[in-house]
């Protein structure tokens, strides 16, 4: 690995002797980690499921080890979403936000979405979660990954936080700040960051991160939490950022965090902290020579102020459809509470107590349900993925190593005989996506994009 001689420089000024430890740390081999979607099943039941030899991650309790042999992306549970595959440092701050059902929590800088699928398995489906993100090509992974994971009380949205907090003062319970950075922590794992440090270094990234954290402070209420999170080394982008933000924000204090094995805490000489420089005691370093994982610095903010209930936002309505619920009539066991909005052809079920968006870019204002043809309603894969087996009148079940599993997510017609209309397709009872069953076989509908060829 080819490391920046700038970088080098300031890191061996900066940790003496330990830096050679670090170093060294790189030459081992990357920690893979896999996160169990409990929004489909259960940590314990994944287990006796898996076919993989796992080894828990000590801060997250559906967080997992595996070795670099597996390829648990080439599975077909990855693709039902039973779990996601996640660097095991990232899986700390979601985990650290202390997140509830029923919140109300943002995730400001999202994309691809691997901390907005883990806010959604705490949240299990209430409460109402924001995932944004300002890169439009990046919000499209942020979107696939939270349809697969079955997040149905999401709303994405692809904005700046400067726009998106002229919609929300003062709204959310929770708010994860994981700050675009200088990402030193991930020079190991990821050979463009080393490129790309030269351009994209402390100075731009600071610029950015103390803009975000000041958008991200009005979006959240009284007695609120906000996470902060970077996977970078840098002073200036952690403990100074902190600092800073503190000084001219008297209304916040760091509060302290757990202490898992190998975890540190921030390091206050790093920085002029003056009269505050010992909160940062209350910060986390996760470094890649003491854990098994990458460098993430972690960092919880409470705003001071009295909780105050939350009062309702306007509702939005819902609309009436009648093709809607002749389908959910027709093909499922239970009926969608709504309120439903349509935009164009598309149907969505938006979160309760989501205000009105209108002049955002909203590329997915709540659960996508599926379009109208004709007057009639085709179900999303978003539909499928957010149901259970035992939500659909026909389903059909397969074992994960069957050929129909194979050829069903190649886009392949299944030879299978049933009933007529719209079935679940699913392995080991959990969802796939869907089918149309003509009597004697099985017409597949699974998306183009998400075929076997286009993933893992």
């Amino acid at each position: 690995m080819q490391l920046p001689q700038p970088f080098v420089d300031k890191m061996k000024s900066l940790l003496g002797q330990e830096w050679e430890e670090l170093l060294s740390s790189w030459d081992l081999p990357i920690k893979q980690g896999l996160r169990v979607n409990t929004l489909k099943v259960g940590v314990t039941e994944f287990l006796k499921l898996s076919p993989f030899a796992l080894e828990p991650i000590p801060w997250t309790d559906d967080g997992f080890y595996y070795s670099t042999e597996e390829r648990p992306a080439k599975f077909t549970y990855h693709q039902a979403g039973l779990y996601y595959l996640q660097e095991p440092s990232a899986m700390a701050p979601a985990t650290c936000l202390g997140i509830e059902p029923g919140d109300r929590v943002l995730d400001l800088c999202a994309a691809p979405g691997g901390k907005s699928t883990q806010l959604a398995a705490l949240m299990q489906g209430r409460g109402l979660l924001v995932s944004n993100d300002n890169s439009e090509d990046r919000v499209k992974a942020l979107i696939w990954n939270l349809e697969r994971w079955g997040a149905t009380n999401c709303v994405v949205t692809n904005e700046t936080p400067e726009r998106l907090a002229r919609y929300f003062p003062a709204f959310f319970d929770k708010i994860l700040v994981d700050a675009p950075c200088s990402g030193e922590g991930m020079f190991r794992k990821n050979e463009r960051a080393t490129k790309s440090w030269n351009n994209y270094n402390s100075i731009t990234c600071g610029a950015m991160q103390k803009e975000i954290l000041e958008q991200a402070a009005l979006m959240l209420r009284p007695d609120g939490k906000m996470l902060y999170s970077t996977c970078t080394f840098a002073p200036e982008e952690n403990e100074e950022i902190l600092v800073n933000f503190l000084k001219s924000h008297d209304d916040f204090t760091l509060s302290p965090l757990p202490f898992y094995s190998g975890w540190e805490t921030g390091r206050s000489e790093w920085v002029e902290g003056g009269a505050i420089a010992h909160l940062l005691e209350n910060t986390r370093r996760l470094w890649p020579h003491k854990i098994r994982g990458e460098g993430h610095f972690l960092a919880l903010l409470q705003k001071n102020g009295e909780r105050t209930q939350n009062v309702e936002t306007p509702s939005q309505g819902s609309i009436a459809c009648p093709a809607l619920t002749e389908f959910m009539l027709a093909n499922l066991t239970k009926i969608l509470p709504g309120p439903f909005i349509q935009q164009g052809q598309h149907l969505y079920q938006v979160p309760v107590g989501i205000p009105d968006l209108k002049g955002l870019k909203v590329p997915r204002p709540g659960w996508y349900l599926g379009i109208l043809k004709n007057n009639r309603f085709e179900p999303s894969q978003a539909l499928a993925m957010g149901l259970r087996f035992q939500d659909v009148q026909r389903t059909v079940s397969f074992a994960p190593l069957e050929i129909m599993v194979t050829k069903y997510l190649k886009g392949e017609t299944l030879l299978v005989e049933g009933q007529r209309g719209w079935t679940l397709v699913c392995v080991e009872e959990f969802p796939l996506g869907w089918a149309k069953q003509t009597g004697d076989n099985l017409k597949n509908n699974y998306p183009a994009s998400w075929r076997l060829g286009n993933w893992g």
